[in-house]
């Protein structure tokens, strides 16, 4: 029998293996064998949903992010909310990833990245005012934040929309 620890182990490799390297069949083999050696890991499936995120694959984002929230009702992770917002962005639901932005404010309101997925979102819609108070916010908590920066550090992940949103909003490139 596999511990409960493998399978979340295995599910940090594979989002780190997307995240640093771009190696997405790598990782998303890795996030997939660890929901089956443990499909009741919340944990294991909310890596799922950022490798996914980051695979460019937002349908299957969204989907693992659901299950998460599944399997923790009580206590969905906050960045949870933040990664549904972000695969929201990109399928063009912008509506959606604001709501699951405030979610995510709502269990935690210095996650930064939850203010990228808001002002983004938010100044896709052409909702400026809102969009700024999210930068305005952002740059309180992290004020060298840099688009460049961030997509340097592997913000990218096959997020064009996302990032023409953190522009669109007035971050500072």
């Amino acid at each position: 029998m596999v511990s409960r620890h493998a399978a979340v182990n295995l599910a940090c490799a594979g989002y780190a293996t997307a995240y640093f390297s771009g190696d997405f069949d790598t990782a998303t083999e890795m996030v997939d064998r660890a929901v089956e050696l443990n499909p009741n890991s919340a944990l294991a499936w909310s890596n799922r949903g950022w490798t996914y995120g980051q695979a460019g694959q937002a349908q299957e984002a969204i989907r693992s992010f659901e299950r998460t929230i599944r399997l923790s009702p009580l206590n969905p992770m906050t960045f949870t909310f933040a990664g549904m917002g972000q695969a929201f962005i990109t399928l063009q639901r912008f509506d959606e990833a604001v709501k699951a932005a405030k979610k995510a404010l709502r269990k935690n309101r210095t996650y930064t990245g939850t203010y990228r997925c808001l002002s983004s979102a938010l100044a896709h819609l052409g909702r400026e005012a809102e969009s700024q108070e999210a930068v305005a916010r952002l740059l309180e908590l992290e004020p060298n934040f840099r688009i460049s920066e961030w997509v340097a550090r592997g913000g990218q992940w096959r997020a064009q929309l996302f990032i023409e949103g953190l522009r669109k909003a007035g971050f500072p490139e």
